[in-house]
């Protein structure tokens, strides 16, 4: 039994889901198909999910939103009229937006359910599409389906009551196509997940029926070791662990979504990434365990947007609790850290830039200023990460030498290195305009040079 998730570039307008329709009709065991909302057609187009938000947004600040629901409706209308569908999707779509405003939940709910309507509006005109041609085949709402979840709106979590529920999708002797992205609480309250969280979906689902195989749908052939827009026609990866697309995929690797591996790994399901453009492919195979060939690094991945906190005083190793109460002021204004090396006098939080306003900036130098009495703090914008990963780095002598050579080879300066307890990865920090050319050069270092 497989599970096959598509994403929004595969479900973007008709042509596409004719492709899906023939790749659903090519293999039997593929029972359960998870959808994204439509996505982009071409570079200028805007996705579905986006003009949805635009549309929230916009009830939200008490403006006309008729523009944007127009807009929504015009995809889909162009989908099935090509596809020759009734249009009792289009009178769903209207009637779903008017009752979720005019009901009684609050202005956030009211904006996650309206966020969803893009991947719930698409599995019924996929579910009537395969109907049209002769496939057992029904939609299935989330809620029906099994998927319970925290009430975290927008970064909801999937609790384990589900799995149950989910393994009866087993029984179904007809194809389900169920909407990703959302779930319901106990309550009843519908919640997302975080964006592009329809790879939760189809991994939650994959997890649920104890799937042979997860297929995850995208528009690349397979994943590449370093990201296409920085180096021309870079080599394909074949096979990678879950630790190792973990950390790509945190790092900058957009083929996949963070979180998404997380229920198919302790499923131990294994997962393939693949063309809906080019479905004999052979895919990227994300696997719990693979032998090793040559290269101990299988993948470079760069990020911008990132800023250190940098605090120094003198014999803070003595100070017990001293990193306990940084944190803490960064947890008390709402501020996740990413990473925080450390000297014996020093300590520096790496953090996403964009949660760090200006005004919370202030706020935030002004407590560790007056609560811990630090000699120095100081922050720097513009930092970017380049984290070079391979489960089997460890074992190999002279990585480390390579990665830094291959910076001083692009006149690159490191800003921070750090290394995980697990070793699975590298971490660089650099400034932010040195990017491409780091990237490019380690590159050459790790997959052009022999190793």
């Amino acid at each position: 039994m497989k599970v096959a998730k598509f994403g929004g570039s595969s479900v973007a307008n008709a042509e596409q889901l004719k492709k899906v329709a023939r790749i659903i009709q090519a293999d039997s065991s593929r029972r359960v198909v998870v959808v994204s909302a439509p996505g982009k057609r071409d570079n200028a187009d805007i996705k579905v999910t986006d003009l949805l938000i635009k549309l929230g947004e916009a009830y939200r600040h008490g403006q006309n939103y008729q523009a944007e629901l127009t807009a929504v409706i015009a995809r889909f209308q162009s989908i099935i009229s090509d596809l020759n569908l009734s249009g009792r999707v289009l009178t769903d779509i209207n009637d779903d937006v008017n009752a979720i405003i005019a009901s009684d939940e609050t202005i956030e709910s009211k904006l996650e359910a309206i966020k969803a309507i893009g991947e719930d509006a698409l599995a019924k005109v996929l579910s009537e599409y395969l109907v049209s041609l002769g496939i057992k085949a029904t939609y299935l709402n989330p809620k029906d389906a099994g998927i319970i979840l925290s009430d975290q709106p927008g970064s909801a979590q999937i609790l384990n009551e589900s799995f149950t529920k989910l393994y009866q999708l087993r029984e179904r002797n007809n194809i389900v196509v169920i909407p990703g992205f959302f779930g319901y609480t106990k309550k009843g309250k519908l919640v997302t997940f975080s964006r592009g969280g329809s790879d939760i979906t189809g991994s939650i689902v994959a997890a649920g029926v104890k799937a042979d195989l997860y297929e995850n749908f995208t528009d690349v052939d397979s994943v590449y070791c370093v990201s296409p827009q920085i180096v021309n026609q870079p080599k394909e990866i074949t096979e990678l662990t879950y630790k190792e697309m973990r950390e790509l995929s945190y790092a900058g690797f957009s083929v996949f979504h963070a979180e998404a591996l997380i229920p198919a790994v302790k499923a131990k399901i294994p997962v393939c990434i693949k063309n809906t453009n080019n479905p004999n492919g052979s895919g990227t195979f994300i696997v719990s365990e693979k032998r090793v060939k040559g290269n101990p690094v299988v993948g470079i991945a760069s990020d911008k947007g990132f800023m250190s906190l940098y605090v120094s005083k003198y014999l803070m190793n003595r100070e017990i609790g001293f990193g306990r109460r940084l944190l803490n002021i960064l947890e008390d204004e709402g501020i996740s850290f990413e990473h925080t090396p450390s000297g014996i006098d020093d300590l520096s939080v790496i953090l996403r830039a964009d949660q760090m306003t200006p005004e919370k900036e202030q706020t935030v130098i002004d407590r560790i200023k007056r609560e811990l009495e630090p000699d120095l703090v100081h922050t720097r914008r513009g930092l970017a990460l380049i984290m070079i990963v391979g489960e089997e780095m460890h074992s190999y002598i002279g990585t480390a030498a390579r990665a830094t050579k291959a910076f001083v080879d692009a006149k690159v300066n490191i800003e921070m290195i750090n290394q995980g307890s697990s070793e699975v990865s590298l971490m660089f920090g650099i400034k932010e305009e040195a990017v491409d050319r780091a990237v490019q050069s380690l590159y050459q270092a790790f997959f052009i040079e022999s190793f």
